[in-house]
């Protein structure tokens, strides 16, 4: 046999391998249109942030949840009123297709408890260290329901004007005291940043009677932040208790989706799993 059959040989062998392999390749990793299916049918996983923070306080989290294949939205929280502020949830859902998983944190919780009143495409209501009011509650009542709290001291008041004219009177965390407060558990440097950034509230938003509650008609799941400074944890207990919530207690500081990331999404993924 000639070098040149010899070589032609070895070629077709090595193109038979590879062609060989490539099938083999396409049999055990999912098509694109299969990939796509599989986030198709897991919920929309929709986080609303509370008061003193924004939507990048879910960023860790968000990333978790995406690698588990989840389709992410975090809204933007207007921290207003919580009528306004529900309206504006409600008119975020209605662009969402499919199932949703709603995620509360703080003062979200009590705004997605009114946002999703009839709405049933949200599957499960899930609440991180944050407020299950009823109707007739408000967020600050709730807060004082029980000692523990350290916010009022260690906030600052600013007026603002209101569109339609008059003023308003809003509060934010003092910079100086936000660790400490609000992220004890959060490198100082990070805390330090998210206090520049933190987002103030109206206080007519924590002031505002909630008018209806979702979690009694919608399965409910509730995340405590045993070291919170905002919502005494015994408060976070008794609206879980009466809201006959799935619970979990997490040694964190109010700002558990920043401190407890991994903790936080394993929590929403075992809330998401469960509508299935």
């Amino acid at each position: 046999m000639t070098t040149f059959a010899v070589h032609r040989m070895r070629h077709k062998a090595t193109l038979t391998v590879g062609l060989a392999t490539a099938v083999g390749a396409l049999l055990v990793a999912p098509l694109p249109a299969q990939a796509e299916a599989a986030t198709r049918s897991k919920p929309t996983i929709v986080l609303v942030h509370g008061a003193f923070a924004d939507a990048s306080s879910w960023n860790d989290v968000i990333m978790e949840l995406r690698r588990d294949g989840y389709p992410v939205l975090a809204t933007a929280n207007p921290l207003r009123g919580l009528t306004g502020d529900a309206a504006y949830l409600k008119s975020v859902l209605k662009n969402v297709k499919g199932p949703v998983v709603l995620v509360g944190h703080s003062y979200g919780g009590a705004v997605i408890s009114k946002a999703a009143v009839g709405n049933s495409s949200v599957k499960a209501l899930v609440y991180i260290a944050a407020f299950l009011p009823d109707k007739g509650e408000s967020a600050l009542a709730l807060s004082n329901k029980y000692p523990g709290s350290t916010l009022g001291p260690n906030t600052q008041q600013w007026t603002y004007r209101l569109p339609g004219g008059g003023t308003g009177v809003e509060l934010t965390i003092k910079q100086d005291k936000f660790r400490k407060q609000f992220a004890a558990d959060v490198p100082a440097r990070q805390a330090a940043t998210m206090a520049a950034a933190q987002r103030p509230v109206a206080v007519a938003a924590l002031e505002e009677k909630a008018t209806a509650a979702a979690w009694k008609t919608i399965p409910t799941w509730s995340l405590i932040a045993t070291g919170d400074k905002n919502i005494p944890p015994a408060a976070q207990r008794w609206m879980a208790r009466r809201a006959h919530a799935s619970t979990v207690e997490v040694e964190a500081s109010h700002a558990v989706s920043v401190s407890r990331p991994h903790k936080t999404a394993g929590f929403i993924d075992k809330a998401a799993r469960a509508t299935r």
